[in-house]
């Protein structure tokens, strides 16, 4: 199913703006979901203020939530206890408009003109629709949004409504609890979707209001989490309210006047949000936390242009050539990135950052390994904060290690507030491989920064916790190697499994890392012990294919039947676990993962071997796949592979090609389409002696141009078809290796003559088929 790239009248391709020039039924919550804005805190999805089909519109603060015991069928020790699930805070976004008696409705009413966009360059939201009301008069609204940054609580919201004559204007300002309003349970359908908490689960602790002002505050009923809310109102020539209602569920202010031709009618509402730990205590006024933040609307509208402006001074990436639209998708996902993370200051960043609630508001190993190498290269202030929140998991993590018979720390598969709360442990608890994500990402950042503080402390401790876990959770066998048994790895259609080799390759990492630690908290024995587990490790290898083995049975599992319709894609809602766990079928890259985060330890042979292999048998029902698989097919030498999986990554939000849009975006595949031009195409490879670069720039494209923030420079990466070109715009020089080359780079550029690279014959495995030839019927096509 394609939305955005399939009808480009509706959706013209705008390099800097996501434009929709008319309103169509259908669809309307994956829209809401494409034009949502944020700041990494706080999220407002991109519903309409006339739309009568409105799915799931809402507003959402990062890691705020409810929680309640999880009822498994059949318990069993270690299972997770407690469910979290992110909330609906009370939303602003609700506006209601009535000319001379008929209420605007896009369902109902004559709409003439239609164009909404969100601009990429400013962070604002602007709807403009006229209207042909039934009275006669031809009216326009003009509706426009914005979040705040400097103060990340804040939103902005203006609604102008002009006419060609004079009419009768009745226009409705709420807050709305939509958090307590009757909805479908989705995730019984699908549990890639949000559930929803029975009983009413926000509690009023204050609702005040007079004089266009409201004062809110709400009690989460379990979590005792708060959020309270201030609204201010401001209306041209100084309109005063028709009347101010409060209520638990629906506190509005209302307007109504007479609007002439010449004197459009204009209201700005500012809203200011507070939860967190300053609103935490019982005697804290939630609400007068929030009035305190309170900011004009004007202010809020320039705080997010600065922010957007100076963003994408560094972070743009630019691609010259390449399909239509292509350009303009890029821009959208490096768009999501930092309304994701921007101001997430130390908290974790959710599957869906904040602009859905799906995946109930989890924070997984997506953000270490998908979203922690964008935020290392361009905002390493950022990517510090994520791994404070979780080196503050660790008191929870060494208790949870302790519930599984291990020691040192370990980390919940999914979580919010620390504790795991994946009520399925095969593909959750199982996935013990979070650890060494978290090591992965601690150890990149501060190869990427240098930050030494970082190093001695948090990074250091966040190494050896996770190295003791992994040398109490594996052993040694009798053939001498070291093997991590019942586990479950990144592909989760194979699940608890012995010697998964991605697990155990990213497990050798993380020994060898703590390993070489010079610190005081690690014994000699101790360090002894670690890098004889990294020295031992065993990764399966299948002598007939000569191919690393996921795991040590894969190769013995029955194939997939790949003439299964599409419409059984993706097989977690169609088939049993048992019966997918039990064939050669992945839901994402796994084995080629592991090549792509240790490249250092394969040989490009064994990679284009594990390629051809594995590619025509991944399904890419998960939303990481797609860059993995292209990133690796790009080192490999298939240009055409590369550049198809990129374009379905770029795409899978814009076009919903997974069918779940409407619960958020996919922020670690936005992740990775960052990751997939600048380690894809780019050939960044790093944690090496020096930067990395090994060019694949796709045969369709003239160029390609990123920033990365490294070890305190600015560096300018420009690539064209045969020369990559480097240059430092800001800070010292910096030693970078291009194709073994090392060179010196300042601020005088460095261009780099590239040899074109040969694509290379796919494998002839020893069936005589090439495994790259087989049909593979694909969700995605």
């Amino acid at each position: 199913m394609a939305l955005i790239s399939a009808d480009r009248d509706r959706f013209p391709n705008t390099p800097w703006q996501l434009v929709e020039t008319r309103h169509e039924p259908g669809n309307a919550g994956t829209l809401e979901t494409l034009f949502a804005l944020g700041n990494g805190h706080l999220g407002i999805r991109g519903a309409h203020w006339a739309a009568a089909d409105a799915e799931l519109p809402g507003s959402f603060i990062n890691g705020l939530h409810e929680i309640w015991d999880i009822k498994h069928a059949e318990n069993a020790f270690g299972f997770a206890r407690t469910g979290q699930r992110i909330l609906y805070i009370p939303d602003a976004n609700n506006f209601s408009v009535v000319v001379d008696g008929e209420a605007l409705s896009l369902a109902e009413s004559d709409v003439r003109d239609y164009r909404r966009t969100v601009d990429f360059f400013t962070g604002v939201y602007e709807c403009r629709i006229t209207w042909q009301c039934r009275s006669g008069a031809v009216v326009t609204t003009t509706e426009r949004r914005a979040v705040g940054f400097a103060s990340r609580g804040s939103l902005a919201l203006s609604l102008e409504v002009a006419a060609d004559r004079d009419i009768s204007l009745d226009v409705t300002s709420s807050v709305v609890n939509r958090q307590d309003q009757p909805v479908e349970d989705h995730s019984v359908h699908d549990p890639r979707r949000a559930g929803r908490h029975a009983g009413r689960v926000l509690l009023p602790l204050r609702l005040d209001g007079g004089d266009g002002s409201l004062r809110l505050a709400w009690e989460a009923a379990e979590s005792r989490q708060r959020v309270g809310v201030a609204v201010d109102h401001w209306t041209s020539a100084g309109v005063q309210p028709f009347e101010t209602l409060v209520d638990q569920d629906d506190s509005s202010v209302r307007y109504v006047l007479a609007v002439s031709p010449d004197q459009p009618f204009r209201l700005e509402k500012s809203a200011s949000y507070a939860a967190g730990r300053a609103v935490l205590d019982d005697g804290t006024d939630a609400a007068a936390v929030a009035e305190a933040g309170l900011r004009s609307v004007a202010e809020i509208f320039a705080e997010s242009e600065v922010h957007f402006r100076a963003y994408w001074a560094t972070s743009d990436i630019v691609v010259d050539g390449g399909d239509p639209g292509l350009q303009q998708a890029i821009r959208w996902n490096l768009f999501q990135l930092a309304m994701a993370t921007a101001r997430a200051d130390v908290a974790g960043i959710p599957a869906k950052g904040v602009t859905g609630s799906g995946y109930e508001g989890h924070y997984f190993w997506d953000q270490e390994v998908y979203l922690l190498p964008y935020l290392t290269y361009t905002n390493p202030e950022g990517a510090r904060q994520v791994l404070e929140f979780r080196h503050a998991m660790l008191p929870e993590a060494k208790i949870r290690a302790k519930e599984l018979s291990v020691d040192g720390a370990l980390f919940p598969w999914r979580t919010i507030n620390g504790l795991e709360a994946s009520a399925y442990y095969a593909a959750g608890t199982a996935q013990f491989h979070i650890a060494a994500a978290i090591a992965f990402a601690a150890n990149r950042y501060v190869w990427a920064t240098g930050d030494t503080a970082f190093s001695e402390g948090m990074g250091a401790e966040l190494l050896m916790e996770t190295a003791r876990m992994w040398v109490s959770l594996g052993f040694f066998g009798k053939d001498g190697l070291f093997h991590i048994h019942g586990v479950t790895g990144p592909d989760e259609y194979t699940a608890v499994v012995n010697d998964n080799l991605y697990t155990n390759v990213m497990a050798r990492f993380n020994l060898r890392a703590a390993a070489a630690l010079d610190h005081p908290g690690v014994s000699q024995e101790e360090r002894q012990l670690w890098q004889a587990a990294a020295d031992r490790v065993q990764l399966p290898f299948d002598d007939r294919m000569q191919v690393h083995s996921q795991d040590n049975d894969f190769m013995t599992l029955e194939p997939w039947d790949w003439t299964t319709p599409r419409s059984k894609y993706p097989l977690l809602l169609h088939f049993h676990p048992l019966v997918i766990y039990r064939h050669q079928v992945l839901k994402q890259a796994d084995t080629v993962l592991a090549m792509f985060l240790q490249w250092q330890d394969f040989t490009a042979e064994q990679k284009q071997r594990a390629f051809d292999f594995y590619d025509p048998i991944t399904t890419g029902d998960s939303t990481l796949s797609a860059c993995v698989q292209g990133i690796m097919a790009a080192e490999v030498g298939y240009s055409r592979e590369a550049l198809r999986h990129f374009t379905n990554a770029a795409f899978i939000d814009l076009d919903d090609t997974h069918g779940n849009t409407i619960d958020g975006v996919h922020i670690a595949s936005t992740g990775g389409v960052w990751s997939s031009l600048v380690c894809g195409f780019a050939g960044l490879r790093d944690q090496g002696a020096v930067p990395y670069f090994d060019p694949r720039l796709p045969r369709e494209w003239d160029g390609l141009a990123f920033h990365l923030k490294l070890r305190g420079r600015l560096l300018l990466v420009q690539l064209v078809s045969g020369a990559i070109t480097l240059t430092v715009q800001d800070g010292e020089p910096l030693d970078v290796d291009v194709r073994g080359q090392v060179l010196t780079v300042g601020a005088e550029p460095v261009k780099v003559p590239l040899e074109a690279v040969t694509e290379p014959e796919p494998t002839v495995f020893p069936s005589g088929l090439p495994t790259a030839s087989i049909p593979v019927v694909r969700p995605n096509g």
